[in-house]
């Protein structure tokens, strides 16, 4: 069972990102501030999920959460910066838009440059630990899915609408036979 916080007395935001890995599009985080004694009996790290849950999971998440955001960084900036910064910043950018401003920041995974006056802990597979970072996990990845579908109807060649840009044998080889497109990242391996 995933923990409700992390430390009672503060306001808590999970923090999560998706499409680290991917090869094309941007890399998408989300902050997730839930009630304190939050609970549901199937929030989880979003790779543990079904579409069909994290789809369900992201209606409950968005009506039950006292705040949350979404934020993205193009793979032009991805390129521009890595996408280790390109991910931090993203996180950063979410964090920005929050309604509520949290006293603690969750962050899925070992490192975290300092947000401003707000203290964070790093929780290496936080995701499947604590309720606020496998939300941030749902809502990244369900938005940036959407995104990459959406994205997907311009272009077609590459299954993004399948494979969200992914490193997938049909994405390479659309690579291959078509060449890349304004949305990938070039400083990647394709």
């Amino acid at each position: 069972m995933l923990k409700s916080f992390y430390n009672e007395s503060l306001i808590e935001a999970g923090l999560d990102e998706a499409g680290r890995g991917c090869l094309a599009g941007p890399v998408v985080a989300a902050a997730v501030i839930l009630p304190k004694y939050y609970e549901h009996e199937l929030l989880n790290d979003s790779k543990q999920l079904s579409k069909k849950q994290r789809e369900l999971l992201r209606l409950d998440i968005q009506r039950d959460a006292l705040a949350w955001a979404v934020a993205e960084v193009s793979n032009i900036e991805i390129d521009q910066i890595n996408i280790l910064k390109a991910s931090m910043k993203a996180m950063h950018l979410a964090v920005d838009q929050l309604q509520i401003r949290p006293e603690h920041l969750l962050i899925d995974g070992n490192r975290f440059p300092n947000y401003p006056m707000i203290p964070h802990t790093c929780i290496v597979k936080g995701d499947a630990k604590f309720l606020s970072i496998a939300a941030a996990s749902v809502l990244a990845k369900t938005f940036r899915d959407d995104l990459m579908t959406e994205l997907a109807q311009t272009y077609s060649h590459y299954g993004w609408e399948q494979n969200a840009g992914y490193p997938t044998p049909k994405h390479r080889k659309a690579i291959q036979e078509f060449g890349t497109t304004p949305l990938h990242r070039m400083t990647f391996k394709m």
